[in-house]
């Protein structure tokens, strides 16, 4: 999907607060504030629909000369945050338009690198964390060898943090708590598509099942003997 301009096409059809969206933003883009109060005026005069403005109209409500606000309108169009455009009216009278679409491209593709630094950051905390929980769990440090296969199951197998926790819980109940161990877990939740936290429990109580039917069979065929209630380790 083509984010960049689905955003863009949320900011011509008015959903997303563009003022709202460009004064938290405006800096951060490379606006200083008179640039960006300037292009707060152009999208003004564009929803009334005046759709090219004179520096004169433009800069009337701002502290700013009309000669400067023509530096700045220039300055805005090299840097591609403004441009101008042909339009047409009803009965095919051509005339000439400013368009905020290169201002709101570089919003959108903003937005979407910024939203993609916070989910990278967010990664590289939980990667973090995963070693730090296993060298608990394990007691020590983790060996090169161990460091590798985590790394491998986060790069190469593609196994979320969230996931590899859950197998190392896994290991833990069940009194294996070796690398191999967790390995298979996850190999074969990988081969059964789990690929969250619900479908490791679901997959985890069907191999308890299938492991210990026998104690299934005894537990309804005598009522009166104390239940070990079932350990939910993948629980938050």
């Amino acid at each position: 999907m083509d984010y960049k301009r689905l955003m863009v096409s949320w900011i011509e059809e008015g959903t997303l607060n563009i003022p709202q969206l460009l004064l938290s933003n405006y800096n951060t883009l490379g606006l200083n504030e008179s640039e960006f109060v300037l292009l707060l005026q152009i999208y003004g005069h564009l929803e009334k629909g005046n759709y090219f403005p004179t520096p004169e109209e433009l800069s009337e409500p701002m502290s700013i000369s009309t000669e400067y606000c023509s530096s700045i309108l220039r300055k805005l169009m090299q840097q591609q945050f403004l441009s101008i455009e042909e339009g047409s009216s009803p009965d095919g009278i051509l005339f000439e338009k400013y368009s905020l679409n290169p201002l709101w491209e570089k919003m959108a593709e903003f937005v979407i690198q910024d939203s993609k630094m916070k989910q990278m950051e967010k990664s590289m905390e939980e990667e973090a964390d995963i070693y730090t929980t296993f060298e608990q769990e394990f007691g020590r440090p983790l060996s090169p060898l161990e460091c590798e296969t985590l790394a491998m199951w986060l790069d190469q197998d593609d196994h979320n943090a969230i996931i590899i926790k859950a197998a190392l819980r896994e290991a833990v109940i069940s009194g294996k708590l070796n690398f191999r161990y967790i390995d298979r877990i996850l190999f074969e939740w990988k081969k059964n598509g789990v690929k969250t936290i619900e479908d490791a429990r679901n997959q985890s109580q069907r191999f308890r099942s299938y492991q210990n039917p026998a104690a299934s069979s005894d537990a309804a065929a005598s009522p009166k003997r104390k239940s070990v209630p079932f350990y939910n380790w993948l629980e938050q």
